[in-house]
């Protein structure tokens, strides 16, 4: 099979043996295959990330010296199955597959190792179990996107923001235009999309933005049509002044019963939620600066340098920070069946395609924000730019 192999930084397209299903195991033709912004970083690098996944327990990402199929954002059809597989599906099913192999007991990222050739190539292996057929006659180039989606499907779930909350989304590349789409398919009333680039802007507009905010002109927490009623530490201390007051009125009931009820249900003042989807240092802290007080704050963008921020700025205003990565199989399909009845559209992210020969060109491409978002991987197409 045809594959793009990258290594030291630099891709070549190859003729490589094709690949054999173990067990448990089905190989697919790959009909579509996005490039990631993680694809980005892991290129030049994948050595100071494979670092950082050691220190967390996961030893087998790829490294410069390596040879690597890369691409974990695949769709594609069944070519045939290895040993002990249920055989679920027929030949020339379409499918998408959570981007992980695992070997006895050893998990491989698909398309991140060296033991697990990705989608960038007319042939990839996937664990059987982690295969979900695609509904509704979906199109490649949708489903390709199920993976990246659901990475922003599982922030806005671990985010628990209410319909009613503001969302402000700092950063509009690929996965910040995702989390947009997905917290409007929640439901969201009002999102907030924050960046420097026009191109991306339009995008985000695209992706169903409420307000979308140059940063160099105007802040994104004053460009919010429903102002928050905290702003300050001084707004604190008079809610709880003005809530006493009132409660103290009340003389049949002990105050601090209906303050242990608001504590149970998880009831209260609450602010907006902040998703970082940058990835650079200093956002973080420019966030815990700015926001307004109670603010969740999630951090979807991927920092690969250490970064700074001063806490006594979330303690004050009592800032909650939670990082998030990935998702989980429930996640994974629910994203492809949300995409498939048409709660998601994920069209606008889609910005160019091309074949094998032209990934290099597409990785420089994405390089700039002014031009592309997502470019997908037709491994039988012959363009060569997007």
């Amino acid at each position: 099979m045809r594959a793009a192999v990258v290594s030291k930084g630099e891709f070549q397209v190859e003729d490589l043996p094709a690949p054999v299903a173990g067990p448990g195991q089905a190989l697919i033709s790959v009909t579509r295959c996005g490039i990631c912004g993680s694809d980005l970083h892991a290129r030049v690098h994948c050595d100071e990330l494979a670092d950082l996944a050691a220190a967390t327990g996961y030893d087998h990402f790829m490294r410069s010296d390596q040879r690597i199929v890369m691409g974990h954002e695949f769709t594609g059809e069944i070519a045939e199955y290895g040993p002990g597989t249920r055989r679920r599906w027929k030949p020339g099913t379409p499918v998408v597959a959570m981007p992980i192999l695992r070997n006895g007991r050893g998990p491989e990222l698909t398309g991140l190792s060296a033991h697990a050739p990705g989608g960038y190539a007319e042939q990839v292996l996937v664990q059987e179990p982690m295969t979900f057929a695609v509904p509704n006659g979906l199109s490649p180039d949708h489903a390709a996107l199920t993976e990246p989606m659901a990475v922003a499907w599982h922030a806005v779930r671990r985010s628990r923001i209410a319909k009613g909350q503001t969302a402000f989304v700092i950063g509009c590349g690929p996965i910040g235009l995702a989390v947009i789409t997905m917290l409007k398919a929640a439901g969201v009333h009002t999102v907030v999309a924050s960046d420097f680039s026009p191109r991306r802007r339009e995008l985000a507009d695209r992706c169903g933005a409420d307000v979308v905010v140059d940063p160099t002109t105007e802040a994104p927490w004053a460009a919010t049509p429903k102002q928050p009623r905290i702003t300050g530490a001084a707004d604190l201390l008079n809610l709880a002044f003005d809530a006493m007051e009132r409660l103290r009125r009340i003389p049949t009931i002990p105050w601090w019963y209906l303050f242990r009820a608001a504590h149970t249900l998880n009831r209260g003042p609450a602010g907006p939620v902040v998703f970082e989807c940058v990835g650079v240092p200093g956002i973080i802290d420019q966030i815990l600066t700015a926001a307004p007080p109670l603010t969740r704050v999630v951090v979807v963008g991927v920092c690969m340098q250490q970064d700074n921020f001063h806490p006594a700025r979330a303690i004050n205003k009592e800032i909650e920070l939670r990082f998030v990565f990935g998702y989980d199989p429930g996640e994974f399909r629910d994203t492809l069946h949300m995409i498939a009845d048409g709660k998601v559209d994920p069209s606008p992210l889609i910005t160019g395609t091309v074949g094998l020969d032209g990934i290099d060109t597409a990785f420089t491409t994405l390089a700039s924000p002014e031009h592309h978002a997502k470019i997908l991987i037709d491994p039988r197409s012959d363009r060569t730019a997007p």
